[in-house]
């Protein structure tokens, strides 16, 4: 299994710039996500086949 919770820091430090989660994968994935302390940054999009892409959207500074 993946480490989700690696995968989503890579994601907000700028490490990866997108995740890709297959819907195989959802069910390990949905709990790390839930527990991600910025999770409301961590923007999903579906594609084909059951994948959802993530990319982290930065809070912009006023």
């Amino acid at each position: 299994m993946r480490d989700y919770l690696q995968l989503l820091n890579d994601l907000k430090d700028g490490s990866i710039k997108e995740l890709k989660i297959t819907a195989e994968e959802f069910q390990d994935f949905q709990p790390r996500f839930m527990e991600f302390p910025e999770r409301k940054q961590v923007i999903g999009k579906a594609d084909r086949g059951g994948i959802v892409v993530y990319h982290f959207e930065r809070i912009k500074d006023k």
